[in-house]
């Protein structure tokens, strides 16, 4: 628990009784040595519309609150000698307790954010948006003490493999990959079904009006009416697009040799076209 004398910074955005049909809120609590960060990313679009309508309830906390010391210190010196410094345990794993408390009618998933994690990508966004209560730590300096990774937290992500100065970045793409997911924040619930990596695939090519803009036009096959055809022609774009950019994902998102040979040959007919 944090000291008795220290104000905890605590910022809420959400309500705990839903105004948006369905059941309780989805709850997030972000621990952060630096809450200013989230202030405009969370006050504004969807994620703040989220919380208006009572879908998310948010709450972002201040590690350094859960210090012990006068000075709030939250890393020190790494045993053993080294550059940098480490996350001390005892302000992580208070901070955590507190988070777990603030939401005890609902199981508590503990994530910490690290290069040692596992990949974030669309299919862990759609995991972590089943949670009841994601608790999100963002790391920092030379990464946190081992005894935080193998006794208080439950998963391990990485936004990928590059360095930030800390979980901030991750936290903030994670919370607004995750939230879009949830029913009732997207006004189209079958726009998400489109989106790049959905599928697996990266999405198809996206056209709106005007139908010819400085020459170039939109395919006929997008206003000819026929939503069949314009099924089939999304899918062999997206497959020829992923080929193009990302071949490795052709393999785990199902894609025959028949159907790239397809949609490659449909290419060149348009081309010819």
């Amino acid at each position: 628990m944090p000291k008795k004398d220290t104000a905890i910074t605590v910022i809420i955005m959400g309500t705990a009784t839903p105004r948006y049909g369905g059941g309780a809120p989805m709850n997030i609590t972000v621990l952060t040595l630096f809450p200013a960060m989230f202030d405009g990313p969370f006050g504004e679009s969807i994620v703040r519309r989220a919380a208006d309508k009572g879908i998310v309830r948010l709450q972002i906390n201040n590690i350094r609150d859960y210090a012990k010391d006068k000075h709030h210190s939250v890393d020190d010196s790494p045993y053993g000698g080294g550059a940098g410094m480490v996350m001390k345990p005892d302000p992580l794993f208070d901070a955590v307790e507190d988070a777990r408390r603030s939401v005890a009618d609902e199981p508590s998933h503990v994530v910490l954010l690290t290069p040692q994690g596992r990949l974030f990508h669309q299919a862990v966004a759609a995991e972590l948006s089943e949670k009841r209560h994601l608790v999100l730590i963002c790391g920092h300096y030379e990464g946190v003490d081992e005894r935080v990774h193998r006794y208080l937290v439950d998963d391990e992500v990485s936004l990928g493999d590059f360095i930030l100065t800390g979980g901030e970045p991750a936290a903030l793409a994670i919370v607004d990959a995750v939230v879009r997911l949830l029913p009732g924040v997207l006004g189209d619930p079958d726009s998400v079904l489109g989106d790049t990596f959905s599928n697996g695939l990266l999405q198809h090519p996206q056209y709106t009006r005007p139908p010819v803009f400085r020459g170039w036009e939109v395919p006929q096959v997008l206003l000819s009416g026929d939503h069949q055809a314009v099924d089939r022609w999304r899918r062999r774009k997206a497959v020829q697009r992923t080929e193009e950019r990302r071949p490795e994902l052709l393999g785990p998102a199902g894609v025959s040799q028949e159907e790239l040979a397809d949609a490659k040959k449909t290419s060149e007919d348009d081309e010819a076209n």
